[in-house]
This record gives C-alpha cells, structure tokens and sequence, in this order.
C-alpha cells in the first residue's frame, strides 16, 4: 500500500511547491501528495510549469498520487456548458500528464449553485445520469493519451449517491482509463453510521474492479435534532481503516490510501495513525518508486 496526504499547507499554486514542503510530507509518514491547484487552470497553464513540478517531486522522492479535475459540471444539460467542463477536464488530463501524476480525482459536478458537492434534485435524474456517462465516455480517450486514470468521486448528495449507482455508471462508460476513486465517508449513512466495516466491505464487494485509490476520511454522528453526519480528520471518528486498508491492499499493493479531513498540524498523528494501522495489518507501506 502506497500513502498519500491533500490539502493542509499544499499550495493553491504548483510553482509555489517547494523542497521544505516536500520534506515535510515526507516527515509525516507519506510518500505522495493529491493536489487542488486551484491557480492553475487547465487551459492556459503553462507546460514548463507542470514539468518544474514533476521534476522537484522526484528529486524529493516524492509521488503526485493525484490532482483534480477542476469541479466542473458534466451533469448539466445546457450542452454550452457540459461540452466547456469536458474540454476541461481533458485539458486536466493533459495537465496531470505532464505533472507526472497517477490519476486524477473528478466529482460529476451539481446542479446546485452554490457548489460542485452540494444537493439538488435534477443532481439525481436519469438525464444527469445519462450526461455524466456521456461526459466521461468523451474524456476517456484523453485520459488514455495522457497515461492518467480519470478516477470518479461519488457522494450521497450528487448524481452517483449510492454505489449501486456508482457501478452502473462506470460499468456503462466501460473504459479501463476511468476508475472509482473511493472516499470512505461520502457513501455513510445513518443505517451504517454504527457500522462502518460492513459498509467498507459491501462497497468493495460491488465496485472492486473499478476502485485505483481511496480518500481515508473519518465520519461520526452529531448530537443534532437533525441527522448531521461530519467528515473529518482520520482517528476522530466510527471509520474503520482497518478494513479499508485490507480491502484497497488486496485489489493492489500499488494503490495509494489518501489522508483527507485533517488540518496541517494533525497530519503528523494521522500519519503515524496510518502506519501503525498497516503494521498491525502486515501490511507493507511501500516508499515512492519502490515495487509491490
């Protein structure tokens, strides 16, 4: 198993990346990073950018495990705009390709406003279902040019809300290129909330073949009048990252668990966290470059 860290003291911008901050990735325990450059725009950003940075991870012994597909909406119906969030995501694609990166990681988008991730009821149609395959369909070919998996986000509040749907997709957008980045809370409900394990292994049972990485968020219940179920740091939560990890490690050793929901100064425990969860496991933590 490969581990990897997002967010935290990670730079909106790629040419603010920088030796100190890759050393200190690597002093929390993790040999890859996933990125949100959200500075650099797929369409206009320079490729000697992207190549600066490839060239300064490598030297740090350092992994881009993922970057992002930009948030952009491939649900819509307004075809002006689904055919732009297609251009660019494969321009991302591109992008991640010369960054050097394994994958990228892409939510469907959302009807919704005020925000990619957030609900609205055209998110769940058939119609929004038929244009994220659609949208996917047509980046795939560039995902394969790039050498980049284009890896799927779901989330109970967008258009895959639950694996089964998750799987119909990607089973009709049929392509080896474009996968299912797993988040381990985004599929908790109140019916699993108490068990996280079952959850885990149900999911895995129905997307294995389509899985290449995992964000490894906690979750846990609030005492709310209202169902309010928060993601958060790894160790703070109901998450069994036991499971997890057996279950990513025994579709591939390769396949990197993402720590995500932590702050800066966490990162150090939920590394630490992470590996002592592997070593209780026998689970070996495999450095960049070095083989499963």
């Amino acid at each position: 198993m490969r581990l990897g860290m997002s967010g935290c003291f990670l730079p909106a911008n790629m040419n603010d990346v920088d030796a100190a901050m890759c050393k200190r990735v690597r002093t929390a325990g993790f040999s890859g990073i996933f990125t949100r450059f959200r500075d650099n725009y797929p369409l206009s950003t320079p490729r000697a950018d992207a190549e600066r940075l490839k060239s300064l991870l490598a030297d740090e012994g350092l992994s881009l495990f993922q970057c992002t597909g930009y948030w952009q909406n491939l649900i819509t119906s307004n075809e002006t705009v689904r055919a732009q969030s297609v251009r660019v995501l494969q321009a991302a694609l591109k992008l991640a390709g010369w960054m050097g990166a394994r994958g990228i990681d892409t939510g469907p988008g959302s009807m919704n406003p005020v925000g990619p991730w957030f609900p609205h009821p055209d998110n769940w149609t058939a119609r929004a279902e038929d244009q994220l395959i659609r949208s996917l369909r047509e980046c795939a070919k560039a995902a394969e040019g790039a050498g980049v998996f284009l890896s799927l986000e779901s989330h109970s509040l967008v258009t895959p809300r639950t694996p089964d749907i998750a799987l119909r997709i990607l089973d009709a957008v049929d392509s080896p290129w474009v996968r299912c980045d797993y988040d381990s809370a985004n599929w908790i409900t109140l019916d699993t909330i108490y068990d996280t394990t079952g959850a885990l292994n149900r999911d895995f049972d129905l997307l294995g073949k389509h899985i290449c990485s995992a964000h490894a968020k906690d979750i846990w219940i609030e005492n709310r009048l209202a169902i309010h179920l928060q993601d958060g740091c790894p160790g703070q939560g109901l998450m069994d990252f036991g499971t997890l990890f057996k279950r990513l490690e025994a579709l591939d050793p390769d396949y990197p668990a993402i720590a995500e929901g932590n702050s800066s100064d966490e990162l150090p425990a939920v590394g630490a966290l992470f590996h002592e969860t592997a070593r209780k496991l026998g689970i070996r933590v495999l450095d960049t470059g070095e083989k499963a």
